[in-house]
């Protein structure tokens, strides 16, 4: 009998053990990464995932996801560097963790932005749009340009305002430090100086340039004369020929009106913002591109003339 007994304290020892092994190993904290993409909904599969991806996962990680968890496919954002390893698992298998990521071009309009963002979500269209020019402050330039992580449980308003008040918090953060305030229609003008910026510059070393001929163009009461104005909504990938010039009678036709147009003409990176808030210190009234995909930037019109000429020249050889 007393044999038997010491037995059963061994075995019911062992069996403290072992429990308390396994509770402590799910305590102990795991180094995660903040986005994982899932490979699909069976667990082996993402056990394997991330094995490869560096996590130290055991058949014990695979019980725990089985019986605790539903893990599904597709991208998880997890908001720490480390967690209990339980918790880490369970957020893998929550459904409010998962996300699609959206990236916004620079440069890119609203009405391509929105078609891409339904494409991507399974939205519906046509709710993106309303929801848009429901709560849009603007026309155009409301999404700064950025990759963002919708939740796969947000309809198309939570998205849209998600979208705007991300961009918007960013916006203001940047005229504070530049200006001390935010000015909802002062900004309107710099979104719509960096947006002919975002559209016609080669690259981001020619930002302040370009944002320096907009604005002497402008002191002089010269009509700016771009063809990136002519690139708005559903034009944004249109090439700009002489007879879109000639017939389109929209006020973003620069060749005809003085100013800037009435709205932003796309969406926008901090870099043009940033151009637009400080120009380079330039006498340029003109450009055009060049032989290296770039443009040469000239103060007199006999020079731009000249540019031009290179640049038929080049077209024609190549």
């Amino acid at each position: 009998m007393k044999k038997k007994w010491i037995l059963l304290s061994i075995f019911t020892l062992i069996i403290l053990i072992l429990i308390s092994s396994v509770i402590i190993y799910f305590i102990l904290p795991i180094k995660t990464k903040q986005n994982l993409k899932l490979p699909s909904n069976d667990t082996r599969e993402i056990v394997e995932y991330l094995k490869k991806n560096h996590y130290s996962i055991n058949f014990l990680d695979k019980i725990f996801l089985d019986l605790f968890t539903k893990p599904r496919k597709g991208w998880i954002y997890i908001n720490k560097k480390e967690l209990p390893r339980f918790k880490f698992l369970k957020q893998v298998g929550s459904y409010s963790n998962h996300y699609t990521p959206i990236t916004i071009i620079p440069g890119e309009t609203t009405y391509f932005v929105l078609k891409s963002i339904a494409k991507k979500t399974k939205m519906d269209l046509n709710k993106l749009k309303v929801n848009y020019y429901l709560l849009a402050p603007y026309k155009e330039g409301n999404f700064l340009a950025n990759t963002y992580n919708i939740p796969i449980y947000f309809k198309e308003a939570d998205t849209i305002k998600y979208l705007i008040n991300k961009s918007f918090k960013e916006y203001k953060r940047i005229s504070l430090k530049y200006f001390n305030k935010f000015d909802k229609n002062r900004w309107k003008q710099i979104i719509t100086i960096a947006s002919i910026i975002e559209k016609e510059a080669a690259n981001k070393a020619e930002m302040p340039k370009i944002s320096s001929v907009i604005f002497n163009r402008l002191h002089k009461r010269m009509r700016l004369q771009m063809d990136g104005t002519l690139n708005y909504g559903k034009y944004s990938h249109t090439k700009v020929t002489p007879y879109r010039i000639k017939y389109d009678k929209t006020k973003y036709n620069t060749y005809k009106y003085r100013g800037l147009p009435p709205q932003p003409i796309c969406n926008v990176s901090k870099a043009s913002i940033i151009s637009a808030i400080k120009p380079a210190k330039t006498n340029y009234l003109y450009f055009m591109k060049n032989s290296k995909g770039e443009h040469s930037f000239s103060i007199k019109y006999k020079n731009h003339i000249q540019n031009i000429k290179k640049r038929k020249e080049f077209l024609k050889n190549n």
